[in-house]
């Protein structure tokens, strides 16, 4: 409000003394006014483009500026809450919710849930010890009919292949709502990646068994299948490593803007390499590679994917190779050109074992970036 002492009492009017005075007054208004929206605008940006990404190396989720890759420290501590193994993340209702794998406690894996604002543990959505746990969990999106929360379990994999998987459905509280229903779908299912599709089914990435000790072992098997979430029956394969003999082990999966399908894949041979395949969203037909590595180079590969600011695809990198390692690229899907916006762990960048990731403007059904 304007001070009334610069209001003359005389017909409403200012007085030549005071009008100099009240411009000074009005401009400086109008200006803290557009630098106080110039700084909500600046400060919603900032935190849409926040990037979150699991480490497996020592069970934290690390936060980014996804422009300039500028770390931001440790949004979930190491092993806050018994975090061990941070696999597939989602932001909803307030909360960041990441699966825990419990890699290497002998426990079944649960569902975490996190103050998205602060990271501060909130508790569990689903725990190790609830009867229908998942056993090996890895991704997980939130949507559907029932807005619930579908968790891929890989299913126990140590020797026993022979268990195989589920995608599980849980509700808000975190209770069971029931196992997509696989039975028309006849061979192994040890399902790694989901995500809702423009179609509104549920696209699945499955693996075959992944044990080299196990008789089924079958390392180059890979299938995209899709699932009606309403009545949890299975649809279709929509693709698998006899369609595209270059899907090897997919897992994570996101469709861009037009609707295609886009999938991490592992190499078959020394001679073959690490890649991210596009496929057509219709009708799985492979469009396109982007390649992560060389053949016969050290490898360089991806067990996650998401689209981001731009349209950009990011790209967390694992493998042996210690110059790449904990990378994380952003690359064009027009042009495949990447760059790399975090560093390489041995470069001094602050991730070790990177996995899966999310924005918190990521939509938890669909994994599309909104603006």
């Amino acid at each position: 409000m304007i001070a009334t002492s610069l209001v003359s009492s005389r017909r409403g009017f200012l007085q030549p003394k005071h009008r100099s005075t009240y411009r000074n007054v009005l401009r400086s208004i109008l200006l803290s006014a557009t630098l106080g929206l110039s700084a909500l605008s600046v400060g919603q940006s900032s935190r849409a483009q926040e990037l979150f990404v699991g480490d497996v190396g020592d069970s934290s989720v690390k936060h980014f500026d996804a422009s300039s890759g500028t770390y931001l420290g440790a949004f979930i501590a190491p092993k806050t809450a018994g975090l061990k193994g941070p696999m597939g993340m989602i932001f909803t209702g307030g909360q960041l919710v990441v699966v825990n794998q419990n890699l290497g406690t002998g426990k079944s894996g649960e569902v975490l849930q996190f103050d998205s604002a602060t990271g501060t543990f909130v508790g569990k959505l689903v725990a190790s010890s609830d009867r229908n746990a998942p056993f090996a969990p890895r991704g997980i999106v939130r949507g559907g009919r029932d807005n619930g929360f579908y968790v891929a379990d890989i299913g126990d994999q140590a020797g026993k292949c022979a268990n195989q998987g589920n995608v599980k459905e849980y509700d808000a509280a975190g209770a069971f709502l029931g196992n997509l229903d696989r039975s028309a779908f006849t061979n192994e299912f040890h399902p790694r990646g989901v995500v809702f599709g423009p179609d509104g089914l549920l696209y699945v990435s499955a693996v075959g068994c992944l044990d080299p000790k196990d008789p089924l072992y079958k390392p180059l098997i890979g299938y995209i299948l899709r699932f009606d979430a309403r009545t949890k029956a299975f649809v279709d394969m929509f693709a698998s490593n006899t369609s595209v003999p270059d899907l090897h082990r997919p897992e994570g999966l996101v469709f861009d803007s037009a609707g295609n399908l886009w999938v991490t894949s592992f190499r078959a041979a020394s001679s073959d390499s690490d890649k991210i395949l596009k496929l057509d969203g219709r009708t799985g037909v492979l469009l396109d590679e982007l390649i992560l590595s060389a053949p016969g180079a050290a490898r360089a590969f991806a067990q996650a994917i998401i689209f981001g600011p731009g349209g950009n695809l990011f790209i967390p990198i694992t493998g042996g190779d210690a110059t790449t390692a904990g990378q994380v690229r952003r690359c064009s899907p027009t042009t495949k050109l990447c760059d790399v916006i975090v560093p390489a762990n041995s470069s001094g960048g602050a991730l070790q074992q990177p996995f899966y990731l999310i924005f918190r403007n990521t939509n938890p059904a669909t994994l599309n970036y909104e603006d």
